[in-house]
């Protein structure tokens, strides 16, 4: 609650309480600066690493780091890391990924038969 303090000044003391506690984790878990950080991302063009998308601007870019390394590697957008944690960081899988894409086993089944889009986007459920 703001309390005696307008919303505005309650607003930016908690942004900027909130902002020491991002600096004190960043120092803490990957032994950076603020500024190191944003050298990172401006290597990166200001954006997630993979996606190209994701800018920190409504959520702050996560810090990716190897866990077996430690080495920091790069900022990454959550959704991104979370696709990199749940592949457990192995190139294999990426790779396996891109040939599935290049070359669905479905296709070399049944050719390129296109889904009935209306059926797949339709509210009944599927069964």
């Amino acid at each position: 609650m703001p309390g005696s303090r307008c919303t505005t000044h309650w607003r930016a003391k908690r942004t900027a309480t909130r902002d020491t506690a991002w600096e004190r984790r960043l120092m803490a878990l990957y032994g950076l600066l603020p500024e190191e950080y944003e050298r990172i991302k401006a290597q990166q063009g200001g954006k997630c690493a993979l996606c190209q998308r994701a800018t920190g601007a409504v959520r702050r870019l996560a810090v990716d780091h190897d866990h077996q390394t430690g080495v920091i590697r790069g900022c990454l957008c959550k959704r991104d890391n979370v696709l990199l944690g749940h592949a457990r960081d192995q190139i294999e899988f990426f790779e396996r990924c891109i040939e599935y894409l290049k070359n669905p086993p479905a296709v070399q089944v049944l050719g390129e038969r296109v889904a009935p889009v209306e059926s797949l986007t339709s509210n009944e459920e599927v069964r």
